[in-house]
């Protein structure tokens, strides 16, 4: 990556970050994280906003950017980070005991609710 430009303007948009082969009023962009070198901090401290010490980053030093085609979550959503974590869980190699504990906890609360 050689440019970062956190939420753009439309405008900002429309100058800065036309793609070849995209119809007008399409952009490319990613959602994700930023995993950054201590060096984030030396930026940090002039003063500027955190766009402004990515972008010095990238001018400066290797900003490389991983395409995922994996599911997106939004943290932000009320239980969105449970789903995010059961979505983890289940793809790895605890697969069958997350299961099993999932399937515990249904059968549990169906016991509770059938109870007198």
């Amino acid at each position: 990556m050689d440019t970062v430009i956190e939420k753009p303007t439309p405008t900002e948009a429309e100058q800065h970050l036309l793609v070849p082969g995209l119809r007008a009023g399409y952009y490319l962009c990613f959602f994700g994280m930023h995993v950054l070198t201590p060096r984030v901090m030396d930026a940090l401290s002039d003063g500027g906003s955190l766009s402004a010490a990515l972008a010095t980053l990238a001018r400066n030093e290797q900003y490389l950017a991983l395409e995922d085609d994996g599911r997106r979550y939004d943290l932000g959503r009320r239980y969105g980070v449970l789903v995010a974590q059961l979505a983890l869980a289940l793809n790895g190699p605890d697969r069958a005991q997350v299961l099993s504990q999932m399937v515990e906890l249904l059968v549990d609360r169906e016991m509770a609710g059938s109870r007198p």
